[in-house]
C-alpha cells in the first residue's frame, strides 16, 4: 500500500508591530473573544502563567489552546531591568498539525487585546443601547478602551478626567474626528458623581491609591478596572468592592488572589469571593451579567493567554488576506513522536 506524503507545512509568517495595526479590526477582535468566550473552556486549556526570574532578568510566559480548535500558543514577555528593557513574542501553531505559523509582536498585541476584551465584558454588562462613558485616565490604554467600545456600542457622551488639564483636552481632540463628544471634567469625583452608565479606570494611582471613592458610584453603574494587576498596585476601593452585586473577572483566581484592590478588600474585612465570577461565564450565558437595572457591577482585568493568542489569530487571518508580513520558510520543522 502507497502512502501518500504528509502535507507540506506552510510558511511561517512574522508580524511586526506595523503589520499588526494594518491588520487588526476593533470590531473583528471583539467578536473573535466572543466566540472564544463562549465556547466551552477547560482550565487544562489556560494554566496558571508562569515567570523566570534572575538577577534583574525574568521571562513570563502566558500559554494556552483556543477552545475552538484552531491554534495554540503563548505570549513570552522577557524582560531586563538592567538594560530597562522588554520585548514581547507570541509564537501561534496550528492544534491538529502542530506547524508553528506564526511569530507575532506581542506588545502590539497586547495593546489590542485588553480593550477589546472590556469592550466585550461592558457589553454583556451594561444596559442595551446608547450609553454614557466616563473615563479616569488619557493615555494610549484609555484611548484604546474608547475606540473599542465606540466600534460596538453607541456612546451618547464620553466625560474624562485626569489631572493634567492639557491632557484631557488633547484626548477630547484625538476623538473628534469619531464625531464622539468629550467633556473634559475638573475632578474624578465630578466625573463619577454625574453617574455616567459605564466607568473605566484606565489610570493606575502614582501613588497607589484608589483613584476614586466607590460611596460616589451611583445605582446602575458598570465599572471597569484595568490599571490594578499586582498585589502592590491599587486603582479601585473596598467600598467598591463591596458595593458591586457582582464582580466579573477575566482570570477569577489571579484577580482574587494577585491584584492589590482585592488584596486590600480583604484587609478591610469585605468577602467578595461568592460575588466573583469568570468572564466567561457571563459570555456563555452561563451567569447573567446583570441582576437587576440598580446593580452596581464591576469587571476587573489582569489580561489573559486566551486573549492574547485570540486577537493574534485575528491578525494573522487578516494579515494573511493583505498579504502583510514577511513570509520564512518553515525552519522549525515538527518531528515524529
Amino acid at each position: 500500500m502507497i502512502q501518500s506524503k504528509p502535507a507540506a507545512a506552510p510558511d511561517t509568517l512574522i508580524l511586526g508591530s506595523e503589520d499588526v495595526a494594518a491588520a487588526f479590526d476593533w470590531a473583528d477582535a471583539i467578536a473573535a473573544l466572543r466566540r472564544q468566550y463562549g465556547a466551552d473552556i477547560s482550565d487544562d486549556m489556560f494554566p496558571p502563567r508562569a515567570m523566570a526570574r534572575g538577577d534583574g532578568v525574568w521571562l513570563r510566559t502566558l500559554s494556552g489552546l483556543a477552545p475552538d480548535g484552531t491554534v495554540m500558543g503563548a505570549k513570552m514577555i522577557a524582560a531586563s531591568m538592567h538594560a530597562r528593557r522588554a520585548s514581547y513574542l507570541i509564537p501561534l501553531f496550528d492544534q491538529q498539525t502542530a506547524d508553528l505559523l506564526a511569530l507575532i509582536d506581542g506588545n502590539a498585541i497586547t495593546g489590542y487585546r485588553t480593550a477589546a476584551t472590556t469592550a466585550l465584558a461592558l457589553d454583556a454588562l451594561a444596559p442595551a443601547g446608547p450609553v454614557t462613558l466616563g473615563v479616569l485616565g488619557t493615555g494610549f490604554e484609555a484611548r484604546h478602551h474608547v475606540e473599542a467600545l465606540h466600534a460596538i456600542r453607541e456612546i451618547a457622551e464620553v466625560s474624562v478626567f485626569s489631572p493634567n488639564p492639557a491632557s484631557r483636552a488633547a484626548f477630547a481632540a484625538h476623538f473628534a474626528p469619531l464625531g464622539l463628544t468629550v467633556r473634559p471634567m475638573e475632578s474624578a469625583q465630578a466625573l463619577v458623581e454625574a453617574g455616567p452608565a459605564m466607568l473605566l479606570c484606565a489610570a493606575r494611582s502614582r501613588d497607589e491609591q484608589p483613584l476614586f471613592d466607590g460611596r460616589w458610584l451611583r445605582p446602575g453603574m458598570t465599572v471597569a478596572s484595568i490599571g490594578s494587576t499586582l498585589p502592590e498596585q491599587r486603582e479601585v476601593d473596598p467600598e467598591t468592592i463591596r458595593r458591586a452585586a457582582l464582580i466579573v473577572a477575566d482570570m477569577p483566581d489571579e484577580v482574587a488572589h494577585d491584584t492589590g484592590d482585592m488584596h486590600a478588600a480583604r484587609d478591610a474585612g469585605v468577602a467578595f469571593e461568592n460575588r466573583l465570577v469568570a468572564l466567561s461565564q457571563v459570555v456563555s450565558g452561563a451567569v447573567p451579567g446583570r441582576g437587576s437595572a440598580e446593580d452596581i457591577v464591576l469587571y476587573k482585568s489582569v489580561g489573559a493567554a486566551l486573549q492574547d493568542i485570540t486577537v493574534a489569530a485575528m491578525c494573522l487571518d487578516r494579515a494573511r488576506a493583505q498579504d502583510l508580513g514577511r513570509s520564512i520558510p518553515t525552519v522549525i520543522r515538527t518531528v515524529q513522536k
